[in-house]
């Protein structure tokens, strides 16, 4: 790609009109064209990137990455040392090659894959709240408006390598919240990804995927047809142009973007260095809430969940209900059924039965408390983490057992 007056060949201008699908005067179309040269250009939260096309305009901004010199009034407006701006051309400019951006243009063709700006109308802003290191475009399949805030949208994360206990669990959670309206976003991945979208399509509720590669490539492959499924009615989305192979450094990235685009993240199970914990993380530092669910004390699986709920501002997460409290919705379910039952009494739930088939003078193992509970095993070892991490059960080498009131207070006094 070398400079000249329209910077674009009439093939990549041509192919960027079809990528963004709607009207664009020439101003826009070559301010569009230099968008999707940049997502070719640069890894995800490139910050160098961020600010040289906040401050200039994309256009602008790929001027002085093609041309000989930098204007210095212009890297100060956009608050980049000269330093950084060479180090920043030696990682752009072996990647300026025409053909990858027609590639790219041609792929999403191909695919009917949409290139959305933040000029868009469709351009979901609550990503913005990025700052220099937000998405310079996102290529979209599916319905570029599911990324909107037309509703409240809740990231729901969590181990691809999930225990049944972490699968029920999301699933029942994004069930529940796409029928009632709240879009659900996740990663596509293996285990709790994939239970969280195949639910809220169960519902009949939007869900959205951002991806780590390309929107063209169905990754993993074993999640071909739920991707399909989900740009069907809703997204699947990305960062990185079509044909981009999903990365460690992209995974991760990507966490930044399903934190930002969602007004909560609940992560379902996460080991203790899960990725899941980074996504949380992000969602933490952009002021998002966060919610974990608590499982078995004794799950691998779990650990990460119980290292946010002790370490971090997480709020401990049971079921939908808590879920619509961390969204600000109350705790109301669609259907008007709130935390108590319809008759004004407590409801009697899986924690009751679980408190039922304990006691407070013998110690009694998880098979034997399930068998008099009639419950799964898995089931009955999240309801045992709830009661120990509440203080109200205590697990010893011989089973569990209820704690009496004194002891309750003994356990969470500090």
């Amino acid at each position: 790609m070398t400079a000249q007056p329209g910077l674009f060949s009439t093939r990549i201008l041509a192919l960027t009109a079809q990528a963004v699908g709607r009207e664009v005067d020439d101003d826009e179309l070559d301010e569009l064209a230099a968008v999707a040269t940049w997502s070719c250009l640069v890894e995800p939260g490139d910050g160098v990137a961020g600010r040289a096309v906040q401050a200039l305009g994309a256009a602008a901004a790929l001027r002085m990455v093609i041309g000989p010199k930098a204007d210095p009034g212009a890297l100060h407006a956009a608050d980049i040392a000269p330093a950084q701006w060479r180090a920043a051309l030696a990682r752009w400019r072996p990647r300026l090659d025409r053909s990858t951006v027609e590639h790219a243009l041609d792929a999403a063709q191909r695919m009917r894959i949409r290139l959305l700006a933040p000029q868009d109308e469709r351009w979901p802003h609550a990503i913005d709240d990025l700052g220099e290191f937000a998405p310079l475009c996102l290529w979209v399949r599916g319905e570029a408006r599911a990324l909107g805030r037309a509703r409240p949208a809740v990231a729901i994360v969590g181990a691809r390598a999930a225990t049944g206990y972490g699968e029920h669990v999301a699933a029942e959670i994004s069930a529940e919240l796409a029928a009632s309206g709240v879009a659900v976003v996740s990663g596509a991945a293996y285990g709790i990804d994939g239970a969280a979208h195949r639910a809220a399509l169960s519902a009949g509720g939007v869900t959205v995927a951002l991806l780590a590669g390309g929107a063209d490539r169905s990754y993993p492959a074993g999640h071909s047809d739920l991707l399909s499924r989900i740009a069907e009615t809703g997204a699947v989305a990305s960062e990185v142009p079509c044909g981009g192979a999903p990365t460690r450094w992209r995974f991760l990235q990507r966490n930044r973007t399903i934190a930002a685009l969602s007004d909560a993240t609940v992560v379902v199970e996460a080991g203790w260095r899960s990725g899941s914990l980074n996504t949380a993380h992000h969602a933490l530092a952009l002021g998002r809430p966060l919610g974990a669910v608590p499982g078995p004390v004794t799950s691998a699986a779990s650990a990460g969940c119980h290292r946010l709920l002790r370490e971090e501002d997480a709020r401990c997460i049971t079921g939908p209900d808590d879920v619509r409290e961390l969204l600000g919705l109350g705790g109301a379910s669609a259907g008007g059924r709130s935390r108590e039952a319809v008759d004004g009494g407590p409801r009697t739930d899986e924690r009751t039965r679980v408190r039922d088939a304990l006691s407070r003078r013998v110690r009694r193992t998880a098979d034997e408390v399930a068998r008099r509970s009639g419950m799964s095993r898995a089931d009955v070892e999240a309801q045992l983490g709830l009661l120990a991490l509440d203080g109200e059960a205590d697990q010893g080498a011989d089973g569990w057992r209820l704690l009496s009131a004194g002891e309750e207070g003994v356990r969470r006094a500090p």
